[in-house]
C-alpha cells in the first residue's frame, strides 16, 4: 500500500529511497511511523498538527526500526521503559535538529522550559524559534517534546493535542500545577 506524499512537510523530510511506513497502536491513539535504513524518521499521531499527511512509502509493520519502536512504546506505556534506544533519523534544519537532540537529553520524569532549551542550544533569545522547532518534532513520544513546559511550569502547545501531552506526563509521574491541568482539560471541551 502506497500513500501520496504530503505538502505539510518539506519533501526532504518525508521522501527518499528505502522509506517504509507502518502503524503502531498506543493507548493514546494510533501512530504512523516512517523509517529508512538509517533509523526512524517520523512518528505521528493521526491528525496531529504538522503531521505529514499521506506518505508515499510502502507499508511494512515488521521493518526493523518500526518494530523496535513498537516494542519500546509498548514497554513505555506499560511503565517499564524510561529511555528509548531505537535509532533515530529525523530530518530538519540544522537548528531544528539541534533542538531535537536537546529534547532527547531530557530524562523521563523531568521537564524543561523553552527558554532553557534556547540557552542550551546557544540561542538564548530564541525561545519562540525553539517553540516552533519543538512543535515540528517529527518523532512524537520518543523525542520527548511533551516534556517541554512554559517558563512558569504550565502546559503549552503539543502537536498531538494537550490531552496527550498531559497523559504522557502523567505516565512519567510528572505532577502539573493545578492551572496547567485546568488548561489541558479546557482543551478537550
Amino acid at each position: 500500500m502506497t500513500r501520496t506524499a504530503s505538502t505539510a512537510l518539506p519533501a526532504r523530510r518525508t521522501t527518499g529511497t528505502g522509506l517504509i511506513q507502518g502503524r503502531i497502536a498506543t493507548p493514546l491513539g494510533p501512530l504512523t511511523a516512517l523509517a529508512c535504513d538509517a533509523g526512524l524518521m517520523g512518528l505521528w499521531f493521526d491528525r496531529q498538527q504538522h503531521g505529514p499527511g499521506l506518505l508515499d512509502a510502502p507499508v511494512d509493520d515488521a521493518q526493523r526500526w518500526i518494530a523496535q519502536a513498537r516494542e519500546e512504546l509498548s514497554l513505555y506505556f506499560a511503565g517499564r521503559l524510561h529511555a528509548f534506544s531505537v535509532r533515530l533519523a529525523p530530518r530538519g534544519t540544522a537548528f531544528q535538529e539541534a533542538v531535537w537532540r536537546r529534547l532527547c537529553a531530557i530524562r523521563c520524569g523531568d521537564t524543561v522550559s523553552y527558554g532553557r532549551i534556547a540557552r542550551d542550544v546557544g540561542s538564548p533569545q530564541a525561545s519562540r524559534a525553539v517553540g516552533a522547532a519543538v512543535g515540528r518534532n517529527p518523532i512524537s513520544v520518543i523525542v520527548p517534546c511533551h516534556r517541554v513546559l512554559g517558563e512558569n511550569g504550565t502546559l503549552t502547545g503539543y502537536a498531538g493535542g494537550l490531552h496527550r501531552k498531559q497523559a504522557l506526563l502523567a505516565i512519567e509521574g510528572i505532577a502539573l500545577a493545578s492551572g496547567a491541568r485546568h488548561e489541558a482539560q479546557a482543551s478537550l471541551v
